[in-house]
């Protein structure tokens, strides 16, 4: 059976090479937070995630540090159980590279990211962003929803696949207290 090209590209990433990968992170470490890139780094990920090679998508490397996902607890008065730091893991790491990026260019709006490696300090991600006052966008009637006023701030809403995902609303169950949102359930829900 014959494949195609996207099969292979997967294959690819799924068994890279080590020492061009850790070059690459070095030079990813070295540079800024959040880079434009001229092309995605996995290119069948980014298709399948709906980027096109065309006017008004933009590819978004983001850089995230890794750990820093405590809550400092107060360290004044009556210290009851030592008041330690404790975990707020409600959201993933993909979300926060969302969140930083849609809160850096305001006129793009976020569609979707995969993740491209990791290191002991960072996670790298890359961000496919849409820019919806381009005539390009706006005449694409696979896109063009996104155009829509109801589309805005999608990653800062939870609207992403990301966001949805760390919401809890993947799966659907009669009894889970995630929907319409955690907090229209008492909080019993995530």
């Amino acid at each position: 059976m014959v494949k195609g090209l996207s099969y292979y590209l997967r294959l690819a990433f799924r068994k890279p090479d080590n020492t061009t990968l850790k070059e690459r992170m070095i030079g990813w470490r070295k540079s800024e937070a959040f880079v434009v890139v001229d092309k995605p780094l996995r290119l069948d990920r980014a298709r399948a995630l709906g980027y096109r090679d065309k006017k008004g998508f933009v590819v978004i490397r983001a850089r995230v540090t890794r750990g820093g996902h405590k809550r400092t607890r107060p360290n004044k008065g009556r210290r009851s159980k030592r008041l330690t730091n404790r975990k707020n893991l409600k959201m993933s790491y993909k979300w926060i590279a969302e969140n930083r990026v849609a809160n850096s260019y305001k006129n793009l709006e976020v569609l979707n990211s995969y993740q491209i490696g990791k290191d002991g300090q960072h996670y790298f991600f890359e961000v496919i962003c849409v820019d919806p006052s381009k005539a390009e966008i706006k005449n694409d009637s696979k896109i063009n929803w996104i155009c829509k006023g109801q589309n805005q701030n999608r990653s800062l809403r939870g609207l992403t696949s990301a966001g949805r995902k760390s919401r809890g609303l993947k799966s659907k169950h009669p009894t889970s207290k995630v929907r319409p949102s955690v907090r229209a359930g008492n909080r019993l829900g995530k």
